[in-house]
C-alpha cells in the first residue's frame, strides 16, 4: 500500500462525528432518505426524514426523473448543483450511471450558460475565491479550506471561459465542473479536490454594470501586480497543499503560455487548454489513421485559430511526428494556421511570439477558404471559438481533396462550434471523419447513422490527474500527454470506428481514465518523477485508487 493516505473507503463503517440536522446539511456525509432505520435512531434523525427508507438506486431514479422534467438545460444544471450541495455521494453516483446524459449538463456545453448566469443562479459558495485584497494573506485564505489532503486544484482567472470570453468571477463554474469530472470520470476523491477563482477583476462591462455580479466590480489587474498575486498563490499551494497538482484553466493566451513555461519545471502543474486539448486531439488523429491508412507523419494539418489550444495541439503533434521519423522542422512544416486576420506566414509582422514557430514561408492568403484550396490539408481543426466558420464551401473542398476528410470542430460550447455534425456529414456526403468539442446527436444520412465522437478533454485530464495523484508525481510532462493520447486511441474499438466515432463511448470513461493513469504513472516512474513506491501492476493500482460513490455505513 502507498504511504499516502486517502479518505476512508465508502464501504467502511465510521461514525460521522455529526448528528441530526447537522448531518443532513453536510453534503459529504448526508445520505438523505437512504439513512437506515437503525442509523436514524443512533444519529438523532428520527422524525427528520420521511419514514420510508430509500435505496440509492431509488434515489438516482427519482433524481433522473426530476432532471428530465426540467424544461431547459440550465434548469437541469441548477438541479444538479443543488444535489451536489446537499448529497455529494448521490451526485457522483448519478453522473456515473448516466454519464452520457449528465456530462453535457454539468460541463460543456451547459456550463457555459451557467457561467454567464452564475451571479443570477447562485445558491451556495463552492471553492476558494482570492482577490488582490488578499495579497500577502493567500496562504491564510487557503488554510480556511476544511480539507487538508488536497491533491488536485483547478484554478482560473475567468478571462477566457470556453469560447465566451471574459466572464470574471462568473468563471468559477469551470473549476467546479472540471473537478466534478475528475471525480466522476477518474475517481479522484472529492475531498481531495479544490476549485479556485483568482478574481483579478473583469473588463466585461455587462458584469461591471450588473448589481448582482458577485466578483470584484473592477477592471482587471495586469503586469507585476497580476504576476505577484499568481506567484503568491503558487507558493502558498506548495506550503498548504504540498502534494497538489495545479491545473491552470481558461486563462487568456497572453497569460496561459507564459505561466505554463514559468511553472511547468518548478511545480506539479499543467494547462488543460494547451496540453489536455492537444492530447485528446492527437488521439482523434491517431484514430483517423486506422480509417485512412495514412500515417500521422504524412498528414498536413490546417488549424483555424492560433491561440493556446491550437499551438498546444500542434506542439504535441510535432512531437508525435518526430517519434514517427520526421525532424522537428519537417514536422512543424506539416502544421499550418489561419488566425483572425489571415494565414500565419513568415512575411507577417503582427504575429505574437507563440505563433512565430509556425510562420512558414508562403505567399499571403487572406482567409480560411482560400487557405484550404491552396494548402490542400488532410485535416482541418477548428479551435477558434468562432461559430460556423467551416462553411459548405470549405467542407466540400476538403472532401474534393481527400477521400476521408478529417474535420474537427472543437470550439466550445456547442453554440461556438465551427460546424455541426450534420453539416460535416451531409456536405461531405458521409465521408468526413468528424469530432467536436461538445456533443452532437447522431446523424441520419442516406440510410446510415453516424455517431460522431466528442473530442472533449474529459477523456484526458481526469486520467492524467489520477496517475499523477496515484504515484505522487513531482511534475507533469508533455510525454505524459503523448502517452495518454496513444492510450486513448488504442482503446477505440473497430466497432466504434464503424459508427464514425473516433473515441470510446463515454460509458467507458472510468476504465479509460484508469488506463491513462497507468500510462502516466509509467512515464513518471521511467523519468524519476514519482515519489511513491512503484506498484507491480500499475493499472490495477490505478483502479484501486478510484473513489466509488457508495454510501458509508454509520455504526
Amino acid at each position: 500500500m502507498p504511504a499516502t493516505k486517502i479518505p476512508p473507503s465508502a464501504k467502511t463503517s465510521v461514525h460521522p462525528g455529526k448528528t441530526g440536522v447537522d448531518l443532513l446539511h453536510n453534503p459529504s456525509l448526508n445520505k438523505g432518505t437512504a439513512f437506515t432505520n437503525e442509523e436514524r435512531k443512533k444519529l438523532g434523525l428520527l422524525g427528520l426524514l420521511p419514514p420510508r427508507v430509500s435505496t440509492m438506486d431509488q434515489q438516482v431514479l427519482r433524481l433522473i426523473n426530476n432532471i428530465r422534467r426540467q424544461t431547459s438545460d440550465l434548469q437541469k444544471y441548477v438541479e444538479m448543483i443543488a444535489l451536489l450541495d446537499r448529497n455529494e455521494t448521490l451526485f457522483y453516483r448519478a453522473v456515473q450511471d448516466y454519464i452520457d446524459e449528465l456530462m453535457p449538463i454539468i460541463y460543456t456545453p451547459t456550463v457555459g450558460a451557467a457561467c454567464q448566469m452564475y451571479a443570477h443562479i447562485f445558491r451556495r459558495s463552492r471553492g476558494i475565491f482570492i482577490t488582490k485584497y488578499e495579497k500577502g494573506a493567500v496562504k491564510q485564505v487557503l488554510k480556511n479550506w476544511p480539507h487538508q489532503d488536497v491533491r488536485v486544484i483547478v484554478v482560473t482567472d475567468g478571462e477566457r471561459i470556453l469560447g465566451l470570453g471574459d466572464l470574471g468571477c462568473n468563471g468559477m463554474g469551470i473549476p467546479v465542473g472540471k473537478l466534478s469530472l475528475y471525480t466522476a470520470c477518474a475517481g479522484i476523491h472529492p475531498e481531495q479536490t479544490l476549485p479556485v477563482m483568482l478574481d483579478v477583476g473583469t473588463n466585461n462591462e455587462k458584469f461591471l454594470n450588473d448589481p448582482l455580479y458577485l466578483g470584484m466590480p473592477e477592471k482587471r489587474i495586469a503586469g507585476k501586480e497580476y504576476d505577484d498575486l499568481i506567484h503568491e498563490f503558487v507558493q502558498a499551494v506548495q506550503e498548504v497543499f504540498p502534494k497538489a497538482l495545479i491545473q491552470f484553466e481558461d486563462f487568456a493566451n497572453h497569460n496561459a503560455f507564459r505561466l505554463l513555461e514559468k511553472y511547468r519545471d518548478e511545480i506539479c502543474t499543467f494547462n488543460d487548454d494547451i496540453q489536455g486539448t492537444a492530447s485528446v486531439t492527437l488521439a482523434g488523429l491517431f484514430s483517423t489513421t486506422r480509417l485512412t491508412g495514412m500515417a500521422l507523419k504524412d498528414m498536413k494539418i490546417l488549424f483555424h485559430g492560433a491561440g493556446e489550444a491550437a499551438i498546444g495541439i500542434a506542439d504535441l503533434i510535432v512531437g508525435a511526428m518526430v517519434a514517427e521519423g520526421l525532424t522537428k522542422e519537417e514536422a512543424k512544416k506539416r502544421c499550418w494556421f489561419v488566425d483572425s486576420k489571415a494565414l500565419v506566414e513568415s512575411s507577417r509582422s503582427d504575429l505574437q511570439d507563440h505563433k512565430k514557430p509556425y510562420a512558414h514561408k508562403h505567399p499571403p492568403v487572406g482567409n480560411l477558404a482560400a487557405a484550404v484550396k491552396v494548402l490542400k490539408p488532410t485535416a482541418l481543426i477548428g479551435v477558434s471559438g468562432m461559430a460556423k466558420q467551416f462553411t459548405k464551401e470549405i467542407v466540400e473542398e476538403m472532401s474534393r481533396i481527400n477521400q476521408r476528410p478529417v474535420i474537427f470542430a472543437l470550439s466550445n460550447p456547442t453554440s461556438q462550434a465551427e460546424c455541426s455534425a450534420e453539416e460535416a456529414y451531409v456536405w461531405s456526403d458521409g465521408r468526413a471523419l468528424f469530432a467536436s468539442g461538445s456533443p452532437f446527436a447522431p446523424v441520419e444520412h442516406q440510410g446510415r447513422t453516424y455517431v460522431s465522437g466528442q473530442g472533449n478533454n474529459a477523456y484526458i485530464f481526469p486520467g492524467v490527474g489520477l496517475g499523477v495523484v496515484a504515484c505522487a508525481a513531482k511534475r507533469v510532462t508533455d510525454e505524459m500527454f503523448y502517452e495518454a493520447a496513444k492510450t486513448l486511441a488504442r482503446l477505440v474499438t473497430q466497432g466504434d470506428l464503424d459508427t464514425g466515432c473516433l473515441f470510446p463511448p463515454l460509458t467507458k470513461i472510468r476504465e479509460v481514465s484508469a488506463h491513462i493513469a497507468a500510462a502516466v504513472m509509467s512515464v513518471a516512474y521511467r523519468r524519476g518523477l514519482a515519489t511513491e513506491p512503484k506498484p507491480r501492476d500499475m493499472l490495477a493500482f490505478a483502479k484501486s485508487r478510484q473513489y466509488e460513490p457508495v454510501y458509508k455505513k454509520y455504526a
